[in-house]
């Protein structure tokens, strides 16, 4: 019988690991943790390759608690393991590249922002049973909380105007409204897009726990499509790629905010939990592509019009083309998208 390797999907928590392993029917199971912080895991059962015995092993990135809870149903086997510290965790293993078996599990899956919040309300829930969380340790908690609740309300209204106003021309002027989605939205998208280098300044005052290098990746990410490639570049303005990228955007946007200013009230809406976590699977990877295009698409512009190309002494040649710079952009988003 041929040894093979299963389908593992997982998640995390500040405090725990969920593994979801794809193999029903399990029987025999063996799972440990070795000395070396790696988890070994081997059962027979009904896999992608049908009726084998399958094994794994992972070395985590950080210590682990040595008890280990599983379960086994009719389709899989799910593991919790707690961490050693409560602590986020940039990546499952030790090993830098992910192994090709292991994927996140979008059904648990929450961004590190996403965790904290979660925590946060946890905490505040557990606080009121409390007497002494009536008194408040923090003094200016209440105005931070206001700070953000106002941040994230000026947001949702923002990309809520721009996700009705590109709706509503679509359904009057159909595939026309690709052409003039720039000329029409841009102006609130400008808005949006510069108070939302306030969610890279907040962590950096400590008014959110989250990192400050992945905000801070998004938003740059996002401002070099918007004022580099569309904004500076008027050729690209009338390209239909606008209208795909900015109904994205807001589409994921318009569910994200307002997660954020319930969170923040310690309120939870599950319809939009589940909308939230939910159109982001299918959306994100959307929003990549059609960023992508869009800058595909300027790169001879900008080679043509020679548009913040570097000069160069004569010897060398004339200048090098801004395009190589977004050619490098390329190939940071596609390694910043495998890492999820």
């Amino acid at each position: 019988m041929h040894i093979l390797t299963p389908h593992v999907y997982w998640a995390q928590r500040h405090g725990e690991i969920y593994l979801r392993v794809e193999l029903s029917d399990a029987k025999n199971l063996d799972i440990s943790l070795q000395e070396n912080n790696t988890l070994q895991f081997r059962a027979q059962g009904h896999g992608a390759k049908g009726d084998n015995e399958y094994e794994f092993s992972l070395e985590f990135l950080k210590p682990v608690r040595p008890e280990i809870k599983h379960k086994s149903t009719q389709r899989q086997v799910d593991i919790k393991i707690k961490k050693q510290e409560e602590r986020w965790w940039e990546r499952l293993t030790l090993q830098e590249r992910k192994p090709l078996f292991l994927a996140p599990d979008f059904d648990r899956w929450l961004d590190e922002s996403d965790a904290e919040m979660e925590l946060q309300a946890k905490e505040e829930k557990i606080n009121k049973i409390s007497v002494e969380s009536r008194v408040r340790k923090d003094p200016y908690l209440g105005l931070k909380k206001g700070y953000l609740f106002m941040y994230n309300l000026v947001q949702f209204l923002g990309f809520s105007w721009i996700f009705v106003n590109m709706t509503v021309r679509l359904f009057i002027l159909g595939q026309d409204s690709f052409y003039d989605t720039f000329h029409t939205t841009a102006d609130m998208m400008y808005f949006c897009q510069m108070m939302a280098v306030l969610e890279v300044i907040n962590p950096l005052l400590g008014l959110v726990k989250t990192g400050f290098f992945p905000a801070m990746i998004q938003v740059a990410g996002r401002n070099v499509v918007l004022f580099v490639v569309f904004g500076s570049l008027e050729d690209m303005q009338n390209k239909p790629v606008v209208f795909f990228v900015f109904y994205l955007w807001s589409t994921i946007e318009i569910f994200r905010y307002p997660f954020y200013m319930l969170a923040c009230m310690g309120t939870e809406w599950k319809l939009l939990t589940w909308l939230r976590y939910s159109l982001w699977i299918p959306l994100y990877p959307l929003g990549v592509v059609a960023e992508a295009v869009a800058v595909i698409q300027s790169l001879p512009i900008f080679d043509e019009s020679r548009l913040f190309s570097i000069p160069l002494p004569a010897v060398l040649g004339h200048s090098i083309s801004f395009s190589y710079s977004l050619q490098l952009y390329l190939v940071l988003m596609f390694l910043a998208t495998c890492q999820l």
